[in-house]
């Protein structure tokens, strides 16, 4: 029993040493990670600030200023588990494994694959911040990039965070990065009426609804079908997305009102 206890007791010692002997470390470790997070947020907010006076694109900006921070962080948690001793961690990851081997490894996770569509998708610029995209079944406009998803604002008013991996992996349509978009309709006319005229006031009465393109794109209003006692017309007008300040919703609705007021007038 005295045994026992007499090498218990070197035991707690031991470990007491042990402890004493790592806490600076430990101490220095965790100032380090939380001086590497103040610097990254700072760094972050200085550089987002520069580089969307000195860039077009805010999206970029924003995903580039996020970037930086991460690097940041990242490598003030690299030096912090060198003060600890664990250094030989990540050393052993880049030289023993392979950087490459290291980087594939990291883009076949969730986190790492999401990382890395986030980066071509901030180079390659498929979308702005305002756009109005449909990505498998969400349609929404475009908000905010981050290294992890991009969030849409979808027309009922909801905030969708979208993983950056999904839209690589999915068809991405952008309705309006050209600066326009088409809408069509079709509407009856009665067949034994001057249906030629009426498809002329309404192609005038489309045209000078503000909003709609008048010269790049060209409303247009076509018979696209017949049936007994009808004509069927497809109205085509574009709208501008660039500088029109009203909801395209509202330009669409003025449209039909338009319209409407055409073929009972």
């Amino acid at each position: 029993m005295e045994h026992f206890i007499s090498d218990l007791k070197l035991e707690v010692v031991k470990y007491y040493d042990s402890l004493i002997g790592i806490t600076p470390k430990l101490i220095a470790s965790v100032l380090v990670l939380l001086l590497a997070w103040f610097l990254a947020k700072q760094i972050r907010r200085i550089s987002e600030k520069k580089l969307k006076r000195q860039m077009e694109d805010p999206l970029l900006a924003d995903f580039l200023s996020t970037l930086i921070r991460f690097i940041v962080f990242i490598t003030g948690l690299l030096i912090a588990l060198k003060i600890v001793g664990l250094g030989g961690i990540t050393a052993s990851i880049l030289a023993g494994a392979g950087i490459s081997a290291f980087i594939i490894g990291f883009a076949l996770r969730d986190i790492g694959e999401n990382f890395l569509a986030g980066i071509l998708m901030a180079f390659k610029r498929p979308f702005r911040v305002g756009d109005f995209v449909e990505t498998g079944a969400i349609k929404g406009k475009i908000i905010g990039l981050n290294i992890r998803d991009t969030q849409l604002k979808t027309p009922d008013g909801k905030d969708v965070y979208v993983p950056n991996a999904m839209i690589i992996k999915n068809p991405l349509i952008n309705y309006t990065i050209d600066g326009f978009l088409r809408y069509e309709f079709v509407v009856g006319l009665p067949s034994d009426s001057d249906y030629k005229a009426t498809m002329q006031a309404i192609e005038d009465a489309v045209i000078k609804i503000d909003g709609i393109i008048k010269k790049r794109r060209k409303t247009a209003v076509n018979i696209t079908g017949l049936s007994a006692g009808r004509v069927d017309v497809t109205v085509h007008f574009w709208i501008d997305t660039f500088t029109v300040k009203e909801d395209t919703e509202k330009i669409r609705s003025k449209v039909f009102a338009a319209v409407e007021n055409v073929i009972n007038n």
